[in-house]
């Protein structure tokens, strides 16, 4: 049987991460590519076997629907998103679509969406976390300034690619910038960490862990253009073995959902005293680049597919880090993606630095 497998977003970076793996495994997949944008659609085209546009998943009355509509007509066995908005629409709706999911219990999803309840979970469980408050007014903005010395991280609660994020130390543009978004209840302010973090991506199964590898992100493409220096657009990322983050990102998890079941990325970002903070949990979806696995020798959305379906999985070298280190991906705009030994970028400036001396003799 050739599995049917409705893929949201389709077009977009992080789903044809998704669609490029599936069809780089051995088995044959009847794709079918969903989007809210005509654009990214066109991108879709040759990728998947049947494609289309749909309301955006934040526009239920419309979106449920059509998506409903489309099922019927295709008869997918999975569905799978691979953005926030989506994920939480397709999960809350998850006992009305007659089809497989494969997603954590919707209160996960909920927590994991917001930046604070998780912040506040885990800071319930023992771990370290940033200070962090929400802002519901003025007088919360003053109060999280008053509390947390020096720089501050405000951002949106929910959200992806770092979202109206901007790191400041000055009271009147954090509260300008609020009133900008129009963001009172919507925000938090929380200590600024450092621009070093990891993400731990693993799947699980009825509270099994299947799978996790950890990946490094070096700097955000275009990061310059952007107020805060997050873009959510990664530029490289290294692979990484560390069992102090192993163990921090499991318990991560298991703060939140002691039964984990589906995708969970934790993102963990270092503090000025070098200590890895928990900070996100993307949820349900894969990280944007994770065909970077792919092409390492770690696919993870196939070995998602045979999991979600009971099936056999793929032989894996190790449940946690399988890759080795020091495996690089190097991103940008219109180009294909370079897996490159992290020494090899190294030697680069070695050479560089070998010709500057001889000129300087």
């Amino acid at each position: 049987m050739i599995k049917r497998i409705l893929v949201g977003g389709a077009g977009g970076a992080p789903s044809l991460n998704f669609i490029r793996s599936l069809r780089k495994s051995k088995e044959n997949f009847y794709l079918i590519g969903v989007t809210c944008n005509k654009y990214d659609l066109c991108k879709s085209i040759g990728l998947v076997d049947k494609y289309f546009l749909v309301p955006p998943a934040k526009d239920e009355q419309d979106y449920v629907p059509v998506i409903k509509q489309i099922i019927k007509e295709t008869n997918p066995d999975l569905i799978h998103a691979q953005n926030d908005e989506e994920v939480f629409v397709v999960s809350k709706y998850r006992d009305e679509w007659g089809v497989n999911t494969f997603l954590p219990r919707h209160e996960v999803i909920e927590i994991c969406q917001d930046k604070f309840k998780s912040a506040e979970a885990w800071k319930d469980s023992g771990m370290k976390v940033p200070k962090t408050y929400l802002v519901n007014c003025e007088k919360d903005l003053k109060e999280a300034f008053r509390k947390i010395k020096g720089k501050v991280w405000v951002r949106a609660i929910a959200g992806a690619f770092g979202k109206w994020s901007l790191p400041t130390d000055n009271f009147n543009f954090a509260r300008n910038w609020i009133n900008y978004y129009k963001g009172w209840g919507n925000f938090s302010v929380a200590e600024y960490l450092s621009p070093d973090s990891i993400t731990w991506l693993s799947i699980w199964k009825n509270g099994e862990l299947i799978v996790a590898q950890g990946r490094k992100r070096l700097y955000w493409e275009f990061g310059n253009r952007s107020v805060s220096g997050v873009t959510g657009i990664t530029g490289t990322g290294v692979t990484v073995s560390d069992k102090k983050l192993d163990k921090l990102a499991i318990k991560a998890i298991q703060a939140i959902d002691d039964c984990p079941h589906g995708i969970y990325g934790v993102d963990l970002t270092y503090d000025r005293n070098g200590v890895a903070n928990p900070t996100e949990i993307n949820i349900g979806r894969f990280f944007t680049t994770h065909q970077f696995f792919t092409e390492a020798g770690l696919n993870m959305p196939y070995i998602y597919i045979k999991a979600a379906f009971g099936e056999k999985l793929p032989a894996i070298k190790r449940k946690i880090n399988p890759l080795p280190n020091g495996l690089a991906w190097v991103r940008g705009m219109d180009v294909e993606p370079v897996l490159i030994p992290y020494k090899k970028i190294q030697s680069f400036e070695t050479q560089l630095k070998e010709r500057l001396r001889r000129i300087e003799d």
